[in-house]
Formats: C-alpha cells, sequence, structure tokens
C-alpha cells in the first residue's frame, strides 16, 4: 500500500523549523561538530585528492564565486566551493560519524558556507546553526527509516545517500523555500544519490563527501527556480527506498511543541586518528596490550613477536592485510593496529608512504591473524575489538576495547576536540585565523553575520602542499 505524505511532511517541516525550537544541547552539539569539521577540512586542503578535485573545479567560473577554506586567494562558483572544501573534510577519513552509520557534518557545512557568501543579506549565526541541524535532522531521519543503516556498511556509502539529502535540506532552509519547494529539493537531490561501497579505500572515497554537498546545494537552488521532482519521493520503495531491503518511512512532524531533535537523543563520534571509525577499537585495544608487554618485558622488540590476533567484526572493505596506499591504510585493522604497536600512536603521518613501508611494519603485518567471533556484530553501537600479542619468551599480551574514546558513548572533552581543532587548524591558518575560527564558532548563536566565520576561514599562511 502506498503510503501517503511522508515527502510532503518532511517538506513542511524543514520549512516550518525555526530557531526558537533549537535547545542548548543541540546548539552545544552542532556547535562542537561544525568546529570539528572545519579543523579536519583545513587540514584536508594539504592532501593529493583535495589537490585534484581543486585543479578540476577551477576550470570553471560564475558571477557569484564562494571561498575555498584556508585559501585566501581561491574562489569557485558556489557548488565547486560546496565540493572541494566537502572533499577536503573527508579526504583523511578524519570528520565525525553518527549512528546508523554516516558522516553527517562534511555533507551539509561546506554546501551552508558557500551559499551564505552568496545571499544578498547573509545569514545570522543563528539561522547558519538552523540550517545546519535541519540538515543533520533530515539525514537522521532518514537512516532511522531501516534497521540494515544500523550496521557498518555493505553495499553503498550512506553520505552518498542521506547525506545529499541533508544538505538539500540545509540549503533549501537557508534559501528559505516554500514547503512544497522543500520537498522538491529532496526528490531532485534523491536522483544524484549513491556511490557503490567498492569505491571506499580510494581516492574517490572523500568525492563521495563533496559530491553530497555540491548535488545538495544544487538541488535546492534548482527547487527554487521551479523544477520538480516526484513529490513522494520519501514515501515509495521505488524513491528513496531503493538503498534499502527493509524501508520503513515515517511522518517528521516539526510542529512546535512536540517536536524532538535526533542529535538530542543520538550523539557523534569524534575521531581522534584520521582512519576508518572501526580502526579506533583496533589502535585502542592495540595501545592497551603494547602498553602490558612494555610492562611486563621491558620494551618491545618488533622481531620477537611472533604472532598478533585481531578479534574484530566481519566486514571485508576494512579487512586489508596489506594495503598499498594511504586510504587502504586507513581501512585497515591489521596496519592500524600494527603501526599502533610499534610507535605507540597513530597520527596523521602514519599513512605516509615512508611510515606504510618501514620494513618493521612490514613484517609485524605479516604476523597478524583476524578472527571474525560470531558475538562480534559488524556494527558501531555493538563491535569490539581485541588484541592479543605472543612473543618468542612465551608471553602474551591482550585488550579488549569495547567503546573507544570518542565514541558517542564516551564523547572527547571540550579541551581534547579543542585540542584536535587546533591542531588540525594551525596547519593551514595563521594563529589569527585559528583563534577567529574557535572564537566564532564558539559564539555563532549571537553573531548577527556568518560571514565572520568565513573571513577567519581564509587566513592562510601556510605554503599549499601536493
Amino acid at each position: 500500500m502506498l503510503r501517503k505524505g511522508i515527502t510532503e511532511s518532511f517538506g513542511a517541516a524543514i520549512h516550518g523549523l525555526g530557531t526558537a525550537q533549537l535547545t542548548d544541547l543541540v546548539v552545544q552539539r552542532s556547535k562542537r561538530m561544525m568546529l570539528d569539521t572545519l579543523g579536519v577540512g583545513l587540514l584536508g586542503t594539504r592532501t593529493a585528492v583535495f589537490h585534484k578535485a581543486l585543479a578540476y573545479s577551477q576550470l570553471f567560473t560564475s558571477e557569484q564565486r564562494s571561498s575555498v577554506w584556508g585559501r585566501s586567494e581561491a574562489v569557485l562558483p558556489p557548488h565547486y566551493a560546496a565540493f572541494v572544501n566537502g572533499v577536503a573534510v573527508h579526504s583523511m577519513d578524519f570528520d565525525d560519524t553518527w549512528h546508523p552509520a554516516t558522516h553527517p557534518s562534511g555533507a551539509v557545512l561546506p554546501g551552508l558556507l558557500a551559499l551564505a557568501e552568496t545571499l544578498p543579506s547573509r545569514p545570522s549565526g543563528l539561522e547558519l546553526l538552523l540550517a545546519f541541524n535541519v540538515g543533520l535532522e533530515v539525514q537522521g531521519r532518514l537512516m532511522r527509516f531501516s534497521r540494515e543503516a544500523g550496521n557498518i556498511p555493505e553495499r553503498f556509502h550512506p553520505p552518498s545517500v542521506v547525506g545529499v539529502m541533508g544538505s538539500a535540506a540545509a540549503a533549501a532552509k537557508l534559501l528559505r523555500l516554500s514547503p512544497a519547494q522543500c520537498a522538491h529539493a529532496l526528490a531532485i537531490a534523491a536522483s544524484s544519490a549513491g556511490a557503490p561501497l567498492a569505491n571506499a579505500a580510494t581516492q574517490t572515497k572523500p568525492l563521495h563527501v563533496g559530491n553530497a554537498a555540491r548535488r545538495g546545494l544544487e538541488a535546492a537552488q534548482l527547487a527554487a527556480l521551479g523544477l520538480e521532482g516526484n513529490p513522494n519521493i520519501l514515501d515509495l520503495d521505488s524513491g528513496l527506498g531503493v538503498y534499502y531491503r527493509d524501508y520503513r518511512p515515517c511522518p517528521m512532524d516539526g510542529a512546535a511543541g512536540s517536536f524532538r531533535w535526533v542529535l538530542e537523543d543520538q550523539d557523534v563520534a569524534f575521531k581522534r586518528l584520521p582512519a576508518h571509525l572501526a580502526m579506533h577499537w583496533a589502535v585502542d585495544a592495540a595501545l592497551a596490550a603494547r602498553a602490558a608487554l612494555l610492562d611486563a618485558e621491558g620494551g618491545l622488540d618488533p622481531g620477537q613477536v611472533t604472532r598478533v590476533t585481531l578479534q574484530v567484526p566481519s566486514s571485508r572493505y576494512i579487512d586489508r592485510p596489506l594495503p598499498v596506499s594511504e586510504h587502504q591504510a586507513r581501512h585497515s585493522f591489521q596496519f592500524c593496529a600494527s603501526a599502533a604497536l610499534l610507535d605507540g600512536a597513530v597520527t596523521p603521518a602514519t599513512f605516509s608512504r615512508e611510515q606504510r613501508e618501514r620494513r618493521p611494519l612490514v613484517e609485524l603485518l605479516g604476523k597478524v591473524r583476524v578472527q571474525t567471533p560470531r558475538d562480534n556484530p559488524p556494527c558501531f553501537d555493538g563491535m569490539y575489538c581485541s588484541v592479543e600479542l605472543e612473543t618468542a619468551r612465551g608471553g602474551r599480551y591482550s585488550a579488549r576495547c569495547d567503546t573507544f574514546y570518542g565514541h558517542w558513548r564516551r564523547p572527547l572533552s571540550q579541551r581534547h576536540l579543542l585540542d584536535k581543532f587546533r591542531r588540525n587548524a594551525s596547519a593551514v591558518l595563521r594563529t589569527e585565523g585559528v583563534e577567529g575560527v574557535e572564537a566564532a564558532v564558539g559564539a555563532l548563536e549571537d553573531q548577527s553575520s556568518c560571514s565572520t566565520l568565513g573571513g577567519y576561514l581564509r587566513m592562510s599562511s601556510h605554503t599549499p602542499e601536493q
């Protein structure tokens, strides 16, 4: 039976939600998400995939121009600025992760900031916060239309589906589209949704987030010009339901007094290391096992390690015994655990060619064995990782991680979140820019114009790396 009114209810809610409905908790959580996203995006402008995306995007011009983060001299048509900044955010797999699984912020914030620069009247900080949270909310609601979405992905990369819908919703809100136009923006965006998981662990994966930001913005702009799509796009199994085998949509009620944000009940995970989320369990377990070995044997000689056993959930695209690129290494239980064992830390430099090809690391990778116990579900909310080291002296040292630090059950403290942002942003911005972005986001709800934030994002002081 055809379910009626789902898409219509989303269009009405996107249009109708107001700043008065933003709670203190939602404002606080979403500002943390914004700050973290800007930090990893700035750091991401130093990656090879970003430079390729930027070189391509600079082939295009328009009368409307938006900024490239960390590049004082670079401007692009707004949808290409959204694209390259979105690519930068996900270029190192360092951005936030939600549950059910997606990278929510990178799909929304680049498009919003690019759009805001082009509007005759610049949005206030509170208006930017509202549009950002509308984009998050749509993603959160759509992911809950399927139980399948709660598992580690198997077929498609979630930001390419729910991310483009969230981007369209956020842009539609900032453009103040009518309820019908908001619904059409979602329908238009749905025809740009989807990316196969086979492109995970390649340079193409960051494009999924960049494309979500770009295509969502374009969908809202097309809807503003009167373009229409299927008004039941969310109601139909042949609409957004094509991505989920157990699609069960329900309406979105945006009425004041009865509305509750998904972000109030489900916080996000902030990554401490630039790798696929599942790697954080493996790294924390490896570090604890390493500490036990050091305590017992006084030092770690990789040549004396005879076996490393990992117990992880079954997921083929993050089971990579011998990664041959930085992107594969970011998606390899074996590599991330081995690097943590050798170095006592995993950092952005860990994934460089020089570090990946070290003989001790390569030799240690050859000693890693992976087990996938039945009690270890492929789900970010219920998985675990254990690491056991065996040495030539007969020692056995093991540790298990059920919830890494940074997971939504163990959120990063504000101090550690700020430390991460400052490290990342200072690789690109001069001190005034780093401090300015931090202050602007921290007081965003009180700012009459979000252009202040954009100005600080352009305060580059470093020579771009290729």
